[in-house]
């Protein structure tokens, strides 16, 4: 028996099952992509560096896994087109600003409404702390040679300082250290990043504009 040929419709209708299913090839591998993404987005929507053991349990993913894709991302950023980068801060990770915009940037933000500025006062006391920690608040006396209780004051509340306990001396006064964010306000990796006196003095001018406020 001869075969008959399909009708315009029949023809149609394997027509349209094709292509509601299209050739496997075809279709998106969203894994690794989409797993990408998301830490992309997740390094970028947070204030604070996250390490990479953070991510993957929050994302439920292997840390060897998110360490690779974090380093790829890294790499990517580092291309000229980027504006940004991922670098590490503080034990995580953290998106910012290229360092070589930085001029370009605070031009512009000049234009914006003025940022919180710390005080000359508060700069200098937290650039003693830096160095010197753990020390009291006697011991940063001595060195500014000014009263700077008010100082610690603002460098507590904006968690720039904490307290590391007491010296076992006389009167038992409280340490201070840097804290975390004193390091990620910084862009610091850790404390053996710390800038040399020159380039604290430098920093001290572009924060306070060179204005001598206590």
């Amino acid at each position: 028996m001869e075969e008959q040929e399909p009708t315009a419709a029949e023809a149609q209708v394997e027509l349209t099952a094709e292509e509601l299913i299209p050739p496997q090839e075809d279709q998106p591998d969203g894994g690794e992509a989409d797993l990408t993404a998301i830490i992309e987005a997740v390094v970028y929507i947070t204030n604070e560096p996250l390490t990479a053991a953070q991510i993957a349990a929050g994302l439920e993913q292997p840390v060897e896994k998110v360490k690779s894709i974090l380093d790829a991302l890294s790499a990517e950023y580092t291309r000229r087109e980027h504006g940004l980068l991922i670098q590490e801060v503080a034990g995580g990770f953290k998106m910012g600003t290229k360092p070589e915009h930085n001029d370009a940037i605070r031009q512009f933000v000049k234009t914006l409404k003025p940022p919180l500025k710390l005080s000359l006062a508060a700069l200098e006391t937290l650039a003693v702390i830096a160095y010197k920690q753990p020390i009291t608040a006697p011991e940063v006396l001595e060195i500014r040679g000014v009263q700077g209780a008010g100082v610690l004051k603002t460098l507590l509340d904006r968690t720039l300082i904490a307290t590391a306990g007491r010296k076992q001396v006389i009167g038992k006064p409280i340490l201070y250290k840097t804290t975390k964010e004193f390091l990620i306000q910084f862009g610091l990796k850790d404390l053996s990043e710390l800038p040399t006196l020159k380039e604290f003095e430098e920093l001290r001018r572009l924060a306070t504009g060179d204005e001598s406020n206590a």
